[in-house]
């Protein structure tokens, strides 16, 4: 199984930067994916980036600009650099991952609890 865990949320004024960090633990035998979405106030769940084990990123267009995805495979974490912050960027953030239990095995997919990220002056 796969335990992911977000930090680096908070409160922030319109116009600063946040970076989230999400670090995987558990019993795995590899992350193929991790990415990062978020829930605003009455929205529904939405696709902000992810990035694969070599690297390679894929953002929503409403993300392109203004958050940048990385991560760091041998700590087992990913991280969200998010700049220019707008209050409508306020949501809760949650970190997503596709793992191999085993080599050869199938992938799950899992959710960390998520992280607020509010922007108000």
């Amino acid at each position: 199984q796969v335990q992911l865990v977000e930090s680096g949320g908070g409160l922030v004024q319109p116009g600063g930067s946040l970076r989230l960090s999400c670090v995987a633990s558990g019993n795995f035998f590899g992350i193929n994916l991790m990415g990062w979405y978020r829930q605003r106030p009455g929205k529904q769940r939405e696709f902000l980036a992810t990035i694969t084990n070599d690297g390679r990123t894929n953002y929503a267009d409403s993300a392109k600009g203004q958050f940048t995805i990385s991560r760091d495979n041998a700590k087992k974490t990913e991280f969200l650099q998010m700049k220019t912050l707008k209050t409508e960027d306020t949501a809760v953030y949650y970190c997503y991952a596709i793992a191999v239990l085993r080599p050869g095995g199938p992938t799950f997919q899992y959710w960390g609890q998520g992280t607020q990220v509010t922007v108000s002056s």
